[in-house]
């Protein structure tokens, strides 16, 4: 499928407008050690996306036991799953959503697998507190018009907390406002954020068919939305 708008050109030798100072952020994340201080993390390997700035950015949990070897986000199964996800709403292939969208989580560095043994562990309150600043950093840099907010972790950080069931499908402003997606507001609601599942195998949320209509009636959502012009 093809991606629902042509992507900007630019000559290979050209940065893009604003991915200097985001790569100066981007070494002082990857040389935070702060976890690792604290007791945390026995080892502290912050992944993290190309430095190319797009105003619509996807957050999700944390890096899994695949990013941290290869050292890119979303590279796991659960990264695979994902980008065929963004392909259904008109997002192209993966190096074409790569391009388009800015990926990043949470926290930034592979939490360790869970004690049960099933998928990665949570990471704790103590890391997340450690790792808002970076967070913040990226979204003030990029200011989204649009964040993907992916799986419970994601969806705390941006919306008052409620159930899965009742923030897939939807759409909500930064005050968490829920807006009909054909009538968009202007700057003031910015950024829009958009509640997706975890596509971890882990997670079961997607095995009731009803949640997986949730699901077809947020990628219906982005793909109205990435045809539009943005707002704001």
């Amino acid at each position: 499928m093809a991606p629902v708008r042509e992507l900007p050109r630019r000559d290979p030798g050209e940065a893009p407008p604003g991915s200097t100072r985001l790569a100066l952020l981007h070494r002082r994340i990857l040389a935070c050690r702060r976890c690792q201080e604290a007791g945390l993390l026995a080892r502290a390997a912050p992944v993290l996306p190309e430095a190319r700035p797009s105003r619509v950015v996807l957050v999700g949990q944390a890096p899994g036991r695949v990013e941290e070897t290869i050292r890119r986000p979303f590279s796991g199964r659960g990264g695979r799953i994902l980008f065929r996800w963004l392909e259904r709403a008109g997002l192209g292939d993966e190096e074409d959503a790569r391009r388009a969208v800015y990926l990043t989580s949470i926290t930034k560095c592979f939490p360790g697998p869970a004690a049960s043994g099933a998928g990665d562990r949570r990471p704790s309150r103590a890391e997340v507190e450690l790792c808002r600043e970076h967070l913040d950093r990226q979204l003030a840099l990029l200011r989204p018009w649009l964040v993907l907010a992916v799986g419970q972790m994601a969806l705390e950080r941006f919306l008052p907390p409620r159930p899965m069931q009742q923030s897939v499908g939807r759409l909500f402003s930064a005050a968490g406002q829920e807006l009909d997606p054909g009538a968009l507001p202007g700057p003031p609601a910015l950024p829009l954020v958009l509640p997706l599942p975890h596509p971890s195998g882990a997670s079961r949320w997607l095995n009731q068919e009803a949640n997986r209509e949730l699901l077809e009636g947020a990628l219906q959502v982005l793909r109205g939305l990435l045809q539009r012009p943005p707002p704001g």
